[in-house]
């Protein structure tokens, strides 16, 4: 499959706003705290769109192309960026258009679980998946990560011994890769051994992929279904998170070879919650907006190291690991003495946003989950407000 194109970036997204700039944004960032406020929470980056994307939606504007989304442009458009970046064959046939990657997790879990069924998670993590399992009226069973936030064999096997009722009941498996919060890069050998465990049991393994673009110097993404015994898993992407894109709500559900038939009993109204305006700037990131992407991910690992220096420097007892993928940092705020809640500190003394440890569950507490996503000097101002609340 031929290399994705890619037009000319010539600088780092990261630095192209101002401050002033990015509080004329309306969107949950920069409207859900008061103005005085730095935020550093939710997954929206302070970039501006990639130029193609910019133009894949101002011309479906001029065109009045604003309908409902129809056929596999997207999925191939995966393909391509995947067999480029991971080595990685999509079968356009085992894909499906879903309206984002939540709720096409969602979709896939209807269709291979039942009310009361149990759904393994490892906190911390992502704060939804407990969210949406419940809603589902699904079982939480969870298998916390280990101290350095990495997958525990020894945890996966008895919450899937749990779940199965030692194998008699059916259950899922809702892997974050790359892991949201701690930004760890799962590898192949890792995920060899949760498709082992997973065939053992008989866990279908659901792999929440969206940050899998955004992957940084040193580490490698890994495609779940790409791994020996993967292919009964089901794996969910999309550009939003790392083109920005979540206000153009779309993603891909992909099967693996053994998991075609199940992708097929989706109903066709679980796509109809999809942008058809996010389908085309999806698109047009995969294909065209990949020398965008590397721009930013030079400016994330520029990001990741300043936070580092300014942790030394400013609040040495911190606890820093720099993420090898996603664009967060996740921060042991244990040793300052705040609580469990350093952030609810951090927002009152020093007007900083962060995401509370404990959201992310078992683990989390006196964590927090801090944005990097941002300017050089957003982020130089954010850790010496926090560093001025700590003295206070």
């Amino acid at each position: 499959m031929p290399q994705p194109s890619s037009a000319p970036v010539p600088t780092n997204p990261l630095r192209a706003l101002r401050l002033d700039q990015l509080r004329r944004r309306t969107s949950e960032k920069w409207r859900h705290y008061p103005p005085d406020v730095l935020p550093l929470w939710v997954a929206e980056m302070d970039v501006p769109l990639a130029e193609p994307v910019a133009r894949a939606v101002t011309d479906a504007i001029a065109l009045g192309d604003t309908g409902y989304a129809s056929g596999t442009g997207y999925a191939e458009a995966l393909a391509g960026f995947a067999a480029a970046r991971w080595d990685w064959t999509i079968d356009i046939d085992h894909t499906a258009l879903v309206p984002d990657v939540m709720l096409g997790v969602v979709e896939v879990l209807k269709l291979i679980t039942d009310a009361g069924d149990a759904v393994v998670v490892n906190p911390p993590v992502y704060p939804p998946f407990f969210a949406f399992v419940e809603h589902l009226d699904r079982q939480v069973v969870a298998a916390p990560l280990t101290p350095a936030g990495r997958l525990d064999p020894a945890a996966l096997e008895t919450a899937f011994r749990s779940a199965t009722n030692g194998g008699r009941r059916a259950a899922a498996y809702l892997l974050c890769s790359p892991q949201n919060p701690t930004g760890v890069v799962h590898s192949r050998d890792e995920l060899a051994a949760v498709a082992e465990l997973a065939a053992r049991y008989g866990v279908r393994v659901v792999a929440d992929e969206i940050h899998a673009p955004l992957v940084h110097p040193g580490a490698r993404f890994v495609p779940y279904l790409t791994v020996p015994g993967g292919d009964t898993g089901f794996a969910l992407l999309s550009a939003s998170k790392a083109w920005n894109l979540a206000g153009l709500k779309s993603a891909v559900a992909v099967a693996g070879a053994a998991a075609g038939k199940d992708l097929a009993r989706m109903p066709d109204e679980a796509a109809d919650g999809a942008s058809h305006v996010g389908v085309l700037a999806h698109t047009a990131a995969l294909t065209d907006g990949v020398g965008w992407l590397d721009a930013l991910l030079s400016g994330l690992d520029e990001n990741r190291r300043l936070l580092a220096e300014l942790l030394a420097e400013r609040l040495p007892e911190v606890g820093y690991r720099p993420p090898a993928g996603t664009y967060f940092a996740w921060l042991d705020c244990r040793p300052l003495g705040l609580g469990d809640d350093p952030a609810a500190v951090f927002l009152d003394r020093g007007r900083v946003a962060v995401n509370p440890g404990s959201d992310f569950g078992t683990g989390g507490a006196g964590y927090v989950r801090l944005n990097l996503a941002t300017t050089p000097e957003i982020l130089a101002d954010a850790v010496d407000r926090i560093a001025a609340s700590v003295l206070r």
